[in-house]
């Protein structure tokens, strides 16, 4: 996540000003340093306001599941018309880790999920940069909440602003992208280029071996666009990726329907083998 400290704050604010030439300088820095302890004090009270309104959600006792719902939208609707004040990865943050308790929450089995979309608008609205969340917005906007061209919407606000400069996840985004598109929108030529876009930024990272699979898997949907094979690796990686049952179980039953076998292994783990060629397409 982005740094939440006051010294980060104050530099995404005020940025360090070019000394004049010649003379004054003393005064400038005398300027300077008045300006950064002002913007300190405004980042304080604005941690403080975030912190109080963090104090405001409700409780998990709530008898009533549905007006804690209601609450929660409300505090939510407050934090959309939070002034950005310069320091909106802050607020992203914060939302965040919101969200992980709401995600989280025993609440969700009777009440759903309805409000992940609503987190997920600020975020990347507020940082658009942050892109270890959008892992977590595909799977939330996408599979629980059957919305993915939502998801696409929100992820595409990460696309227009990350570079693999910026962050060396960044691809993350575009692969994400392309699951959805490929797998629930069964828009094949958005996810060949999204695929693309993910190979190219994966280039020169850590995660380099990743950006070659994604490659040769667009250049395959270009042979063959209809590729069951693709579909099969594509659910078959949202299963053994994904900790959460229901997703894993949806992932289960769309392998089956394309026509592999489920089996297990020595030490009772399942593994998917693709009928067409089982000894070179079993799958973990």
């Amino acid at each position: 996540m982005g740094a939440t400290t006051v010294e980060s704050i104050t530099e995404n604010l005020l940025p360090s000003p070019p000394l004049p030439p010649n003379q004054g300088v003393k005064n400038w820095r005398g300027w300077g340093l008045l300006l950064n302890v002002l913007v300190a004090v405004v980042a304080l009270i604005g941690v403080g306001y975030l912190q109080w309104l963090g104090m405001q959600r409700p409780q998990k006792s709530l008898a009533n599941q549905q007006l804690a719902i209601q609450q929660e939208a409300r505090r939510l609707e407050t934090f959309k018309h939070l002034p950005p004040l310069g320091f909106d990865n802050l607020i992203a943050d914060w939302i965040f880790l919101n969200f992980l308790q709401y995600f989280g929450d025993d609440a969700r089995e009777t009440t759903g999920f309805s409000l992940g979309a609503e987190y997920f608008d600020i975020i990347t609205r507020r940082d658009p940069r942050f892109a270890d969340i959008y892992p977590f917005l595909s799977s939330t906007i996408s599979f629980y909440l059957a919305n993915p061209r939502l998801a696409v919407e929100y992820m595409q606000r990460g696309t227009r602003v990350l570079t693999p400069q910026m962050h060396p996840r960044a691809f993350l985004v575009w692969r994400f992208k392309a699951l959805d598109q490929l797998l629930l929108l069964g828009d094949i030529k958005g996810a060949i280029h999204s695929l693309e876009m993910a190979a190219k930024w994966g280039k020169g990272t850590p995660y380099e071996e990743y950006a070659k699979f994604y490659q040769q898997t667009a250049d395959f949907l270009k042979k063959d666009p209809n590729s069951t094979l693709v579909r099969f690796m594509a659910w078959n990686d949202v299963y053994y990726q994904s900790t959460d049952k229901k997703i894993k179980e949806r992932a289960r039953q769309e392998i089956l329907k394309l026509g592999a076998e489920e089996r297990r292994d020595e030490n009772g783990e399942i593994f998917f083998v693709f009928p067409q060629s089982p000894n070179q397409n079993r799958s973990r």
